[in-house]
């Protein structure tokens, strides 16, 4: 379902999980398409994928890997959603709660998956999230 108002076209993703607040998977405007922040989680459920979390909701460990592949996924189904695809990815901010530890293997990661023309990226360290993860992205693409 969108919506459309003088900031263009709000658009969500009938596959990536839902907002954790009041706002869209991505908002149209023009050829342009911003997604608001996206992370590991599946859609219905609160589960994040490679995270194991304590009675308390505290990260006990987790796999940067897994959550990166599943946040490029979610990535992917909002973009194809939006009537863009991963190839029109233009610009990417990451955020990472554990540059040490993650930025290896999600920049590993981010050569296997824009292995041609990759998009620019800036990449910053974070204390948190708003939910218990390691990685999130901002993304703006071209329709």
């Amino acid at each position: 379902m969108s919506t459309e108002n003088k900031n263009g076209e709000a658009l969500n993703s009938s596959k990536a999980p839902e907002p954790v607040g009041l706002y869209p998977h991505a908002r149209r405007v023009g050829n342009l398409l911003f997604l608001s922040g996206v992370g590991p989680r599946e859609k219905g459920t609160k589960v994040i994928p490679g995270v194991e979390l304590d009675d308390q909701g505290n990260i006990v460990s987790y796999d940067i890997e897994t959550q990166c592949r599943s946040v490029f996924q979610n990535v992917k189904w909002i973009l194809e959603d939006s009537g863009s695809s991963w190839d029109n990815i233009v610009d990417v901010t990451v955020f990472l709660t554990n540059m040490k530890d993650d930025f290896k293997t999600y920049n590993r990661l981010w050569a296997e998956y824009f292995a041609e023309n990759p998009p620019c990226r800036t990449t910053i360290e974070i204390n948190c999230l708003p939910t218990p993860i390691a990685i999130e992205l901002k993304v703006i693409a071209t329709i």
